[in-house]
């Protein structure tokens, strides 16, 4: 049903365009979102009843206040809720101050601890309208390269060319690369990449700008034993954690920790 509402509001459109070295499972099916990523989870806030969405805040110490969670953050003055759900990476959760050190009990910390994430860089270059990128193919994984595991060329990808914009080219690195280079100077690494995307792709045109983004937690190798979807660390008030940290690392993964925080939230209301 989450596919077929997607698909019906053109938020998701199935993968048509040639993508090199993919595995493909049997029977499974895949869908890229022409407006990008983000699209996915703007539609579901706008669908959200009038819900208050605040970006940037970078969330510190978490403890019991009158029978409310005080929730402090880098900038701003801390405040209060009923019912805190946390859904960033399992490790950032382990490095939360306050009450919620103490609430976490040795079981839950061992499973908690027992999570992985890979590591990678990403890799965005962007071209002036016009600029023409001659590849047989829109998406291509990479076998045999120690620096570049994907490159996609996205508007390709997405079909959505146009005269208007610019194309862009995204690339991922192998995770042996993000791991060995995963606190170096992101400059260094920027021309590490680029040096090997040259020689992997000569035919690249020279692009408008470029951006580098480090992925400290790209994907779950090992999530909470289980898997449950979510784990309350404490009943009154609610504290509770989920994320594909408590599935697995794809929109599936999103959707079962989702319908399993809901579930779990709304019966303590």
């Amino acid at each position: 049903s989450f596919y077929e509402e997607l698909l019906c509001h053109g938020i998701l459109k199935p993968l048509t365009a040639p993508v090199e070295g993919m595995v493909v499972k049997e029977g499974s099916c895949n869908y890229m979102a022409p407006q990008g990523i983000s699209s996915v989870v703007k539609y579901y806030l706008n669908q959200s009843a009038g819900a208050d969405v605040f970006y940037e805040q970078h969330v510190t110490c978490i403890s019991l206040r009158d029978g409310k969670w005080e929730v402090s953050r880098k900038t701003g003055p801390p405040e209060q809720f009923d019912v805190v759900i946390l859904t960033m990476p399992v490790p950032q959760i382990l490095q939360l101050q306050g009450d919620v050190v103490n609430i976490i009990n040795e079981s839950q910390k061992q499973q908690l601890e027992s999570v992985s994430y890979s590591s990678r860089y990403a890799l965005g270059l962007f071209y002036e309208a016009g600029t023409r990128i001659d590849v047989p193919w829109a998406a291509q994984y990479i076998t045999d390269n120690p620096c570049i595991r994907f490159i996609s060329i996205d508007n390709k990808k997405r079909n959505i060319e146009s005269p208007e914009i610019g194309p862009s080219v995204v690339v991922h690195t192998t995770v042996t690369f993000g791991s060995k280079y995963l606190d170096s100077d992101p400059a260094e690494v920027q021309q590490l990449i680029l040096s090997h995307l040259e020689r992997t792709v000569p035919s690249l045109p020279k692009p408008a700008s470029v951006k580098c983004q480090r992925w400290r937690y790209s994907q779950v190798r090992k999530a909470v034993p289980n898997c449950p979807g979510q784990m309350i660390l404490h009943t009154q008030p609610l504290l509770i954690c989920g994320g594909d940290g408590f599935t697995c690392s794809n929109f599936d993964g999103c959707i079962d920790s989702a319908i399993s925080l809901a579930e779990t939230v709304k019966s303590h209301l």
